[in-house]
């Protein structure tokens, strides 16, 4: 049986969760489940549009004074959208906890999104969309997802268009937020060196305000996949490779054992098996790794290489062969302990960076409803055994099925 650290909840319905930890350093962030996959048709952008905007002025601040309330103590005012949330959060002094609560409070129930304001955020962005399109190592894991799943709302840019953006008027964003920011959609999270009765007062003085109870969308689920290649011509030096299959969603219980294995393929130790083939023992790449993204209703698991325009083909074919090997060859029980030690201290380095932490826990509590104590975690991965990871390995590793997205030199 699972151990789960307490999930509160506020009279208004906003769920709350805090990991006290002994530190000099707290972090609190907001958690939304809306992102990118909620914009309505034609508004690609508006998710992280709202973001931004958000920022820009309250009814008893303006942007600057926004920006100075965690600066002036020395922390830290952030956020990040996605496909399926977006995240508010500061890092700040242990003693500043009332300082950051109350701010994000002031965000979130009372912005005022001036017209002035928005028309010059969206000059920024535009600066970050050229951004982007000038890194085509960053740039290629953003279109993979178009590729993944085209014509869906997984499919779009966070980032939206230029087209797009300019569309974007103040009453998109005003609508987005009273929609998608509902009581039932919003985590309060919290990992720091606070009581977890001090933490419940300051969240009731400030979040226990007035907010719609439920939100009532409903997501577009995705169905199928069709496979594609796509091949871009730039003006680069070096080549970039996506390849790409849906794969397991939050829901599925083979999403640990995929994750597992997702970490054994090509995790960051210069040990996993895509590296040691690619780069180690042929020197064909510099930089191999495959990820694994759960969503609400499905996946998607990627591999990325970046290699000469003359390795394409080899590293591809050195990928699928990898693939097989591991769908087709069980591990032995000293290759599946050293996977499950190493996973497990990388996972223990990650929540040492207590940010992340606080959003892991903000993340499962919005998702899952349910927090799991560290210790719990790890074990569920040493339960893992070989043939559960053949298992995932077989249902995904298609080659057929997988989409393939080239950036090469002309």
């Amino acid at each position: 049986m699972s151990e789960t650290i307490p999930i509160h909840t506020l009279p208004n319905g906003i769920r709350v969760i805090h990991k006290e930890v002994a530190s000099p350093i707290s972090h609190f962030g907001v958690i939304v489940n809306a992102g990118t996959r909620d914009e309505d048709p034609g508004c690609d952008g508006l998710a992280h549009f709202t973001e931004h905007s958000l920022f820009k002025g309250t009814v008893r601040r303006n942007s600057y004074q926004v920006s100075r309330r965690m600066e002036d103590a020395g922390g830290d005012l952030n956020a990040s959208t996605a496909k399926e949330e977006t995240c508010f959060h500061a890092s700040f002094l242990s003693a500043d906890y009332p300082r950051a609560i109350e701010l994000l409070a002031d965000i979130l129930f009372h912005a005022t999104f001036p017209e002035k304001e928005i028309e010059k955020e969206k000059t920024v962005i535009l600066e970050e969309i050229n951004y982007y399109r000038d890194a085509p190592a960053e740039l290629i894991f953003d279109e993979i997802e178009e590729v993944a799943f085209p014509d869906h709302p997984l499919g779009r840019n966070i980032l939206g268009s230029k087209k797009s953006l300019h569309r974007l008027r103040r009453a998109d964003i005003v609508d987005f937020v009273r929609r998608h920011y509902t009581a039932d959609n919003l985590v309060l999270a919290s990992v720091g060196n606070i009581s977890t009765a001090a933490f419940l007062k300051y969240c009731n003085r400030y979040f226990n305000q007035p907010i719609a109870a439920r939100c009532e969308r409903q997501r577009l689920p995705f169905l199928d996949h069709a496979p594609v290649e796509v091949r871009r011509h730039k003006n680069i030096s070096q080549a970039h490779v996506m390849l790409c299959h849906p794969a397991f969603s939050f829901q599925e219980k083979e999403r640990l054992p995929f994750t597992l294995l997702t970490n054994l393929l090509g995790g960051p130790a210069l040990s996993a098996r895509l590296n040691l083939a690619i780069r180690e023992k042929r020197g064909l790449a510099y930089s191999v790794e495959a990820n694994y993204s759960p969503f609400t209703d499905t996946g998607l698991f990627t591999i990325y290489v970046g290699c000469e325009k003359e390795s394409i083909e080899k590293c591809i074919n050195l990928v699928y062969k990898e693939l097989k090997k591991i769908s087709t060859q069980k591990l032995g029980p000293l290759q599946l302990q050293t996977a499950k030690k190493q996973f497990i201290g990388q996972l223990a380095v990650t929540n040492e960076a207590k940010l992340q932490e606080m959003l892991a826990i903000g993340r499962s509590a919005l998702f899952f409803n349910e927090v799991e104590t560290t210790e719990s975690s790890f074990r569920k991965v040493e339960d893992i055994n070989a043939e559960e990871i053949m298992e995932v390995a077989n249902r995904i590793f298609i080659p057929q099925e997988f989409s393939t997205l080239i950036y090469s030199g002309k």
